[in-house]
């Protein structure tokens, strides 16, 4: 029995996929799922138009806060390095309800984030084809792109591996090559336009417009747990993937400077101050057709393309992972069915198949009710921030019992204060989330963060309260940190 699959016995589990990926395999899949090109396109014009340049700084504010959280992930997963990341976590962690709470919320963010994503790369594709962006073009787009994703996947780890590095390569030609050519042939601005807010939030303080800014960043930077998703099919997990995180939040950091940097110090400045004042909804087109030129643009257009299949393909198969492992612990309704995985292409297949309908389902939804999107989708980005720091606060929780982390990979003494830091920063990051978008009248657009955030953390703990899916799922450990360190420790005693 191999170092890992050890690892894996003593946690109470048999190993029912391919160790397939390496590093760089690990770190492609956390990186396509972060997805900086998505992430810049999407609130490029409206971050300029809350909170002008400077609300490029929030790339380094929220990237910093992330990467604290990332390295209390890797000593949680450097111990546990299992299947579906958030959940094993925090049951190990805390217990069984907590985690039940927490990952029935972060399943349907990542359910709803792969909607979002297929939504938006819809456009993508049929601006590639020159299609006219009707209701039934972006209904039919956004099906097919989570259709291919569902294939890819389907067709395995050492697959799905390969297709994330061209996905991590098609990113970083889409954010760092193009932002780097920006930047040197077509810039129109100074660096010290970073510094001028060019009248964004009118004659008041500027403190309050920058806070409202912040979206800009907090979008940005997630993705990287799904470095620990697939730890099962990782080969030296407890190693390789807290190196991923970290890998996944510096170069989507870096990728997502550069690209946000190269757009706006390409703009003119009539043109500029017109985005700020929000006049221009989306200025990235006609950015890059005076750059690129129409050939260029249609290259760029296919890279990005890649990229949101890249994006989709990362989001299923961490989304599939977590289904996959609240069913292997007998937590969910049909928990056999979801809990089976192909002999010959070692992945859930009908967890997959789950995250691939479902978010089918809501794209319907969104054809009928075109308006809904934005609402469907708003509490989506908070409930990953919401389980994100459930892990932090549960690590800590253990920390001052008393749990020492036993992973290969280690902060050491620097532990306890890089996870309170992070915990301080997290509470930080969720209530802006939660704050009203300046400029928001209307109660259910002010408030629709926090309603939609309601509406399923209360489906979940109405479920767990009247059904008790936790009393089938006794037969594995929950909150043995400790107990599970000093264990490992032994182990690792008794092997040398």
């Amino acid at each position: 029995m191999s170092t890992d699959d050890a690892q894996l016995a003593a946690l109470g589990y048999t190993g029912q996929f391919q160790r397939s990926m390496g590093l760089w395999a690990n770190m492609a899949l956390g990186f396509t799922y972060l997805s900086p090109l998505v992430g810049v396109y999407s609130l490029f014009a409206y971050s300029l138009s809350i909170g002008g340049p400077p609300s490029i700084w929030w790339i380094f504010i929220v990237g910093a806060g992330q990467f604290l959280v990332a390295l209390v992930f890797g000593e949680v997963v450097s111990q546990y390095p299992l299947a579906g990341g958030i959940y094993p976590w925090v049951r190990r962690l805390w217990n069984r309800r907590a985690a039940w709470i927490v990952s029935w919320v972060y399943l349907w963010a990542i359910i709803v984030t792969v909607t979002a994503v297929a939504e938006f790369g819809g456009g993508f594709v049929a601006a590639l084809f020159s299609l006219e962006v009707t209701p039934t073009i972006s209904l039919a787009t956004a099906v097919g792109l989570l259709v291919l994703a569902f294939a890819l996947n389907y067709s395995g780890t050492r697959f799905l591996a390969k297709i994330a590095q061209i996905g991590l390569a098609a990113e970083l030609i889409g954010v760092i090559a193009l932002g780097l050519f920006l930047l040197v042939f077509h810039r129109e601005q100074p660096l010290s336009v970073f510094w001028d807010t060019m009248g964004a939030g009118g004659g008041t303080g500027y403190a309050g417009t920058f806070l409202a800014a912040s979206l800009a960043g907090l979008f940005l930077f997630y993705g990287f747990e799904a470095c620990g998703d697939v730890a099962e099919e990782v080969s030296d997990p407890a190693r390789r993937i807290p190196r991923a995180m970290m890998l996944t939040i510096v170069v989507g950091g870096v990728s997502a400077t550069v690209s946000y940097a190269g757009y706006v110090l390409a703009i003119p400045t009539d043109q500029l101050r017109a985005i700020v004042a929000g006049e221009v909804a989306d200025p990235i087109p006609a950015i890059l057709e005076s750059t690129l030129g129409g050939f260029g643009s249609k290259v760029f257009l296919l890279v990005a393309v890649m990229a949101f299949i890249s994006c989709v393909l990362s989001l299923q198969a961490a989304g599939s992972r977590l289904l996959y492992a609240f069913a292997r612990d007998r937590m969910l309704p049909a928990s056999r069915w979801l809990s089976h995985v192909s002999e010959a292409k070692a992945v859930p297949t009908n967890a997959l198949l789950v995250v691939c309908v479902v978010p089918i389902l809501i794209c319907l939804f969104v054809f009928w009710r075109p308006d809904s999107l934005g609402r469907v989708t708003a509490f989506a980005v908070l409930g990953i921030y919401i389980s994100f720091q459930a892990v932090v606060l549960a690590a800590l929780r253990q920390r001052v019992l008393g749990w020492r982390p036993a992973g290969l990979w280690s902060l050491g003494r620097w532990g306890f204060v890089v996870n309170v830091v992070a915990l301080a920063y997290g509470v930080f990051a969720i209530v802006l989330l939660i704050k009203p978008a300046p400029g928001t009248t209307d109660f259910l657009d002010r408030w629709v963060v926090a309603i939609g955030l309601a509406v399923v953390a209360g489906s979940g703990l109405a479920y767990l309260l009247v059904a008790k899916p936790d009393r089938h799922s006794d037969h594995i450990p929950e909150g043995d940190a400790r107990d599970f360190a000093e264990r490992l420790r032994a182990i690792r005693r008794d092997a040398a």
